[in-house]
């Protein structure tokens, strides 16, 4: 598991005052392991579900960073992380795009049937329906 990231002494002595505290409820699970998890998902771009076990349980290591993130917790702490040398300041976070077809330019909806030039216009048929 050496391709795991873990806060050094020096990083987590600069976030570690950022911390909200006194929380109440279930015992917490240890905030630097919480934090290096989530560090080490978003730098490595895996699902929060595919989190290794050894930064604690993958749904508090998410449930963690979902309500930092709610609480604009996340901003500070990365500001304090960039100041740190953690991580970069402007990072880019994906870079997937999606090939279109050539011919992909209609889309979905719209007339599925498209009138003649004149007939569109408004101007009378040039032809007549026949019954035969």
């Amino acid at each position: 598991m050496g391709r795991l990231f873990w806060l050094s002494d020096q990083q987590w002595a600069v976030i570690e005052p950022l911390l909200p505290r006194n929380k109440g409820g279930a015992r917490r699970v240890d905030d630097r392991r919480v934090i290096s998890g989530i560090i080490h998902v978003l730098k490595v771009g895996s699902r929060w579900c595919d989190c290794p076990v050894d930064y604690g349980p993958s749904t508090t290591v998410y449930n963690r960073f979902n309500r930092w993130s709610r609480k604009r917790f996340s901003t500070d702490l990365v500001e304090a992380l960039a100041t740190s040398g953690a991580v970069t300041k402007s990072t880019s976070i994906d870079s997937t795009y999606v090939k279109a077809h050539r011919s992909a330019d209609g889309g979905k909806g719209g007339r599925k049937i498209k009138l003649s030039g004149p007939r569109g216009a408004g101007k009378p048929r040039k032809s007549m329906f026949s019954r035969t």
